[in-house]
């Protein structure tokens, strides 16, 4: 046995190893560690049952068993597949060097106007302890999310992002959404990460940031109210404690 085992063995194995332990950190941010080892214990005694022992009533039922639990597990864990098909996609290398020219010619329409007013929207709020939550829409349309909150469509402008959260508006406990070069929506209700590696220090607002930027390829702007600390999510990863420079390199895109 050990005579033919070659190269392509060795790639198989390792190709089953690491969409294990891929799935094993997915698991384990998401909370649910415990039924991924479930899973894998009931796979262990199938295999021995049906190959090994060779149980051939006892197999059977297990093997409908696997056939029917197949669909149950894409019922059950449908968010965290869509975000680990999603992390696949995001970092290709194909993806990204079809993309390239894409990105480029996008980037190349964007003058320094066009995120100025976030940037310093963002210091003004930082300074007075606003809590503000801003996502930037990118090459994934989140219509789904603008439809959650109040259609605004309007010009970007420092002035309107303040008053949108200010504490008195009703608009400031959401998200406001901007697509290209406009503000889309304002009030959105954004997908909050259950990720078990958040530090405890960091509120509802960074979960929810961190819970867009793991389903989507947008960048979510996050100014704390407690602390006044600016930060910002993207592919499931924070940017803690940005300054302006930081921020806007971030919005430019020069860390995707």
């Amino acid at each position: 046995m050990f005579l033919t085992f070659g190269v392509k063995d060795f790639l198989d194995i390792l190709a089953v190893a690491l969409i294990i332990y891929y799935v094993y950190k997915l698991m384990k941010s998401s909370g649910s560690l415990n039924i991924f080892i479930g899973i894998l214990v009931f796979i262990v005694l199938w295999i021995i049952v049906t190959q090994v022992a060779g149980m051939r009533l006892l197999g059977g039922i297990l093997d409908k068993v696997m056939s029917v639990g197949a669909i149950v597990l894409i019922v059950l864990f449908q968010q965290e597949i869509r975000k680990f098909l999603f992390s696949v996609g995001a970092h290709q290398r194909i993806h990204n060097l079809l993309a390239f020219f894409y990105r480029k010619e996008k980037d190349n329409e964007k003058d320094h106007s066009t995120f100025l007013p976030i940037v310093m929207a963002c210091l003004n709020m930082s300074r007075q302890k606003i809590g503000a939550l801003i996502v930037i829409e990118r090459d994934e349309q989140l219509d789904e999310i603008a439809q959650t909150g109040e259609l605004i469509d309007a010009r970007i402008s420092q002035r309107l992002i303040e008053n949108i959260f200010f504490k008195n508006s009703p608009l400031h406990d959401g998200a406001l959404l901007i697509r290209g070069d406009r503000l889309y929506a304002a009030g959105c209700i954004l997908p909050v990460s259950h990720d078990m590696n958040i530090p405890k220090e960091l509120g509802l607002r960074h979960r929810s940031a961190l819970g867009i930027s793991q389903n989507s390829d947008a960048l979510a702007v996050i100014v704390s109210e407690e602390t006044g600390y600016i930060s910002a999510a993207l592919r499931g990863q924070f940017y803690l404690r940005l300054n302006a420079e930081a921020l806007e390199s971030l919005l430019y895109g020069e860390k995707s």
